[in-house]
């Protein structure tokens, strides 16, 4: 085995489980405070990147700039999708609630082929032939960014919902909403925040994404199976589970390279997700409930 290499692709798989997780918070908090699943989660990220790429072009702002933005923007769309869509099926039976979410990804889809078209798209940032070494590894500038941003994005996020009245308010719906409406909490109004901040996350993570790989309408699905194992590897509605879910897929599915075509990282993507739903199956972090 060459050490260096062995290295480098622990480090660039540590880099890459950061974004990971980041995107992988986003689904975890809605699960946590409401109990669906985003189904859309995926193609919502994409429409980050897309937006992103626009501003880029239209702009010439560089995505980790336009990064506030398109958050800002995915925070209207995700609240627009939960008070219009995802309150009136809460209460439906869980297989039930899974055909809305998935037909809402598949119009997000549809939405950026036609917006955008087909094509593959790659934005000239700034940043995107950058490299360091950190030791005898060679690293991408961009990627290393991306890291550090999903990092403090997460930090963020953990300080938001802890700190603050609504973060806390947050929170006592995702441990017992019927407590939080007998204490007066508007919980309708905490469903719209939460799913607003997780479609928030997963576009600043899309915004992150842009600068590491092509952009393509038909990224998403790949991402919503991505982010649902990472949440299932660290504990379903855990925000810490998330990201230390998603450090260990982006290790597993970089190190396995050295012996697997990067095609097949994927295998190795739902082996990973067996050998936790056999062994533990609430996750690193999640409760034994």
């Amino acid at each position: 085995m060459n050490t260096d290499l062995a290295v480098q692709l622990f480090i660039q798989g540590i880099l890459m489980g950061g974004i990971y997780g980041l995107i992988a918070l986003g689904l975890s908090l809605i699960f946590g405070v409401m109990g669906v699943i985003n189904f859309a989660h995926g193609p919502m990220m994409v429409m980050g990147m897309y937006l992103s790429y626009w501003i880029f072009i239209l702009l010439g702002l560089d995505p980790y700039v336009s990064l506030l933005l398109v958050a800002a923007a995915l925070f209207v769309l995700g609240y627009a999708i939960q008070s219009t869509v995802v309150n009136r099926i809460l209460d439906y039976p869980e297989a039930m609630q899974v055909l809305p979410l998935v037909a809402m990804g598949l119009i997000l889809e549809n939405t950026a082929l036609l917006l955008w078209g087909p094509d593959h798209r790659s934005p000239d940032t700034a940043l995107g032939l950058k490299t360091i070494w950190i030791g005898d590894a060679v690293i991408d500038v961009s990627r290393l960014m991306a890291f550090g941003l999903s990092v403090v994005i997460t930090l963020l996020i953990v300080l938001f919902l802890k700190r603050t009245h609504m973060g806390k308010c947050i929170r006592a719906a995702a441990d017992n909403r019927t407590g939080s409406i007998l204490v007066g909490i508007n919980v309708d109004r905490i469903n719209n925040l939460s799913f607003g901040l997780g479609a928030a996350t997963t576009g600043a993570a899309g915004a992150l994404l842009l600068p590491l790989m092509p952009l393509s309408p038909h990224l998403g699905h790949d991402f919503t199976l991505t982010a649902f194992i990472v949440v299932i590897l660290g504990g379903l509605g855990s925000l810490v589970g998330a990201m230390v879910g998603g450090l260990v897929l982006g290790v597993a599915e970089s190190m396995a390279t050295l012996f697997l075509p990067a095609t097949l990282k994927q295998v190795v993507s739902f082996g990973i997700l067996i050998v936790i739903m056999l062994l533990r199956p609430q996750g690193i972090f999640g409760g034994n409930k």
